[in-house]
């Protein structure tokens, strides 16, 4: 794909979801830590229902990280792999208070220091929370962005490293909205909504749906 192309992509898409921003709500940067971390093989939707519930009880290190692992197992056990979960949120709550009293770190690789929190997830916080330049590539990013041709990676990282080769610095974190926004609107997994896309005539998808 010649750069012409790819260029003329973003901006079909910047101009259809300019302005997007997570689904996930949250009120403070620790809230949004643990939606993130809650997200993983869930929807925003079911992670939406289960902080909507836990957020006015337990909104920051101190009050999660005083539970036990049962009891955190119990607050999100309606997310999928909650066990996993409770025992990542509570070793987060603990060395934020240990060794960042109580506050989120600024920098990505402070964030992956977390338990529980990956390359994705630091790229989402630091993103929407410091304003840092980032890539978050879960399965929409990945799933839009090999359909598009933008990137061609075997994996989340290679993924993210192709974007940012191919996406303007400054369009990053926007440019994960985008993408993230089109495939749960139009590039859906199992049944693209071609016929209203806006990359249609770009886009070099072989198995297109106009149904």
């Amino acid at each position: 794909m010649n750069k012409a192309t790819r260029a003329a992509i973003l901006a079909a898409l910047e101009k259809k979801y300019k302005g997007t921003t997570t689904m996930l709500h949250y009120n403070s940067p620790f809230e949004l830590l643990c939606a993130v971390i809650l997200s993983a093989q869930c929807t925003d939707e079911r992670v939406n229902k289960v902080t909507a519930r836990i957020f006015p009880r337990l909104n920051t290190p101190e009050k999660m990280g005083a539970l036990t692992q049962a009891q955190m197992e119990a607050e999100i056990h309606d997310c999928g792999l909650f066990r996993a979960k409770a025992k990542n949120l509570l070793g987060m709550c603990h060395m934020l208070l240990e060794k960042y009293h109580g506050q989120l770190p600024k920098d990505i690789p402070s964030l992956r220091e977390l338990p529980g929190v990956g390359q994705k997830t630091a790229n989402v916080v630091g993103s929407i929370v410091y304003h840092i330049p980032a890539i978050a590539v879960d399965t929409h990013v990945f799933r839009v962005s090999h359909r598009l041709g933008l990137a061609k990676g075997a994996d989340p990282l290679e993924t993210e490293h192709e974007l940012q080769k191919v996406i303007p610095k400054e369009n990053w974190s926007d440019a994960h909205h985008w993408l993230i926004w089109h495939g749960r609107l139009v590039c859906k997994a199992r049944k693209p909504l071609c016929k209203g896309c806006v990359c249609v005539d770009l886009c070099p998808y072989k198995d297109k749906n106009f149904e």
